[in-house]
């Protein structure tokens, strides 16, 4: 997306950029939304949900529409999702690669919107180049979460503080001794 933004990729290449975006991102972050509440993390499953509803909104405007051409309705969508983008952002702060990704892409979809809404070529080009900002920070995010996970132990820093502190050295006991406490687990909200 942010290739066509830039006008890396002709306008053209949208349909097959919507697709893309369609066939592998929407469904990626749509199982890491379930699997982040299956997981009792709040934050990953509302963050990806909001991004696999968003992307696919973003896909089904490009497949829908003459290439090139912008929308006042997905503008809307975007700005709606930036916002949203701002829950998830505002509750990572145990994990501050987690919240940076969530915070730039509220900002990405923030200038999106502004760029449909005012066509300005300049909102595009930021966009685009906050899109590229945003995959090599979702990369390093990634991989440095991944390593985590296979290797048990931190490898790359993730900025894990307050309770996110002590996930990879505290023993089970102390990091299960709220699930008692947590809704799904009790009997009543």
């Amino acid at each position: 997306m942010a290739m066509l933004q830039l006008q890396v990729l002709a306008p053209s290449d949208g349909r097959v950029v919507a697709l893309g975006i369609l066939g592998l991102t929407v469904p990626l972050q749509l199982i890491a939304c379930v699997l982040g509440f299956l997981a009792r993390d709040p934050v990953a499953g509302t963050g990806m949900g909001i991004l696999a509803g968003t992307w696919a909104g973003v896909a089904l405007a490009l497949l829908s529409s003459p290439p090139g051409t912008r929308s006042l309705g997905l503008g809307v969508l975007l700005l709606c999702s930036a916002v949203a983008m701002l829950v998830p952002t505002a509750a990572a702060s145990s994990k501050l690669a987690g919240m940076v990704v969530m915070g730039l892409s509220a900002a990405r979809f923030a200038l999106t919107g502004l760029a449909q809404l005012t066509g300005a070529p300049a909102w595009f080009t930021v966009a685009g180049w906050t899109g590229v900002v945003l995959g090599a920070v979702a990369a390093y995010a990634a991989l440095a979460f991944e390593l985590e996970d296979v290797r048990h132990a931190s490898v790359l820093p993730v900025g894990r503080r307050a309770m996110g502190a002590d996930t990879m050295t505290a023993p089970a006991q102390v990091q299960l001794g709220s699930v008692g406490r947590e809704a799904g687990v009790r009997q009543q909200l």
